[in-house]
């Protein structure tokens, strides 16, 4: 991955945390890492666990960030969400269950970073 990709996926994510939060999400945890691989964003929407994989494209790229999700990583995804609540959360599971949401950041060439959270739409 080279340094421009790595700067274009962190300020996605900054956007995304941004975005969530000002919807009302509250961001519990970034860049959780394990053996298996990595979760964006861990957040709390009301009480339903919302586990956010974002994906961020410039605006003149090949393909959208909703087409970055693919079958393979929709079961990655699941797993390491079973994982996050086996090593990271206390207590019962969350009353509303575990979603996994795709938060799409498409960067233009001037303003802002334009953010889609879809929740549920990967699995």
């Amino acid at each position: 991955m080279t340094a421009r990709t790595q700067a274009l996926g962190r300020y996605g994510e900054d956007a995304a945390a941004r975005h969530l939060a000002a919807a009302g999400l509250d961001v519990l945890e970034r860049n959780w890492r394990c053996r298996a691989g990595e979760l964006d964003i861990v957040a709390l929407d009301g009480d339903t666990l919302a586990v956010c994989e974002v994906k961020t494209r410039t605006e003149h790229g090949f393909q959208s960030p909703a087409e970055a999700v693919d079958a393979i990583k929709s079961a990655r995804l699941a797993e390491l969400a079973e994982r996050w609540l086996a090593e990271r959360w206390s207590g019962p599971p969350p009353p509303g269950g575990v979603r996994i949401d795709l938060v799409c950041v498409v960067h233009g060439a001037r303003g802002a970073a334009r953010v889609s959270h879809l929740p549920g739409a990967v699995g």
